[in-house]
């Protein structure tokens, strides 16, 4: 007897078709879905596990982890500024001309201090940005890890955790301060200094000299481990001002304050920002008051900035306004630093120097 066959028509093949495919459908893009939540779709990526824990860690990040993360980069940067600069093979070149008509130098130690310092702080806070002197070439990524743990010192000040939203933090580096004292080979001058504004006000200050070792820090309405000078000059003030335009100032200085003015010529936001304050390193210059009148790059003076506020000391452009650290990189307005004095009088007392800047 010849075998039962079984007829399907036409319309049950496709119906069986159709039923295969949703099929397949279904188990593929399940499949999708877990790969794109594993790599973390729509951010950066990252090692935590998916799901609200990981929203949450991205979504605010502590204070007090970051000014230890930023005190490890300064550090860790600037080893690397000073094992280039004692191994005497700087790579220097031109990035081009300043403003003021000078060359804008780069070394192998303001790239290598870069690297380290931004790779650091982006692996411990993938979710803030972060804004450098140098460029940072993805094809040269350095994965650094952090061991998560605070320093005594910064725990003695800080008890407390204090989270912020990320979105509101932006990081400033400047990985190699004085590069052209640098290539001078006058160290002293030379910081590394990182920053952390929060909706752009300046909270956290980092300062560190490579070849003293010396490193400043401050939180405002947290803590340091610096202090102010017992007292300062206002009526016959030293004033530190840049080395290329000394005597743009001095003139102006003398004016205002009268021939009894120091005017200290030096290299460096940090270093200048630090001749305010009690330093307990013997390189360091002491000045009453920090006047720059040109154009200037905001990661040269926002730590410096965070730390004179943490202190009750001000920084402002020359006309007396408080400095965003969002938006541009730069400020036009010079600025004025001043700890324990009158601020507000002493720009009143400066009303020409801005303009001397411009000519």
């Amino acid at each position: 007897m010849a075998p039962m066959g079984i007829r399907l028509s036409p319309l049950g093949v496709a119906v069986f078709c159709l039923l295969g495919l949703g099929v397949l459908y279904h188990l593929y893009s399940g499949f999708l879905a877990g790969r794109f939540s594993l790599f973390g779709l729509g951010g950066e990526l990252g090692g935590g596990a998916a799901g609200p824990a990981a929203v949450a860690d991205v979504g605010t990040v502590d204070l007090r982890e970051m000014l230890a993360v930023s005190v490890l980069a300064a550090v860790r940067g600037g080893d690397e500024v000073r094992r280039v600069r004692e191994s005497n093979v700087l790579h220097e070149k031109s990035k081009g001309k300043t403003r003021e008509g000078a060359e804008d130098k780069m070394t192998s130690g303001d790239v290598l201090s870069n690297r380290k310092m931004f790779y650091l702080l982006k692996t411990a806070f993938p979710s803030v940005q972060i804004n450098t002197e140098e460029h940072v070439d993805a094809t040269d990524k350095e994965v650094i890890l952090w061991d998560h743990k605070i320093p005594e010192d910064i725990l003695k000040e800080i008890t407390t955790p204090k989270e912020v939203p990320a979105e509101s933090v932006t990081v400033w580096i400047d990985p190699l301060d004085a590069t052209q004292e640098y290539t001078e080979d006058l160290r002293k001058y030379v910081t590394t200094m990182v920053c952390v504004a929060v909706n752009g006000k300046p909270v956290l200050g980092v300062i560190h000299k490579p070849f003293s070792e010396y490193t400043a820090w401050a939180m405002v309405d947290g803590g340091s481990n610096v202090k102010a000078r017992s007292s300062y000059s206002e009526k016959t003030p030293r004033i530190i001002v840049s080395r290329s335009h000394s005597g743009m100032v001095k003139q102006v200085a003398l004016q205002t304050f009268g021939n009894q003015t120091t005017i200290i010529p030096a290299g460096g936001a940090g270093y200048k920002v630090l001749a305010l304050l009690d330093v307990p390193d013997k390189t360091q210059e002491k000045a009453d008051l920090y006047i720059h009148v040109t154009y200037i790059k905001k990661w040269d003076i926002c730590a410096g900035n965070a730390i004179l506020k943490a202190l009750g000391g001000h920084m402002t452009t020359l006309s007396g306004e408080e400095i965003s650290y969002t938006g541009s990189d730069g400020i036009e307005g010079g600025l004025l630093a001043s700890i324990k004095m009158n601020h507000q009088a002493l720009v009143r007392k400066l009303p020409d120097l801005e303009k001397t800047g411009h000519q």
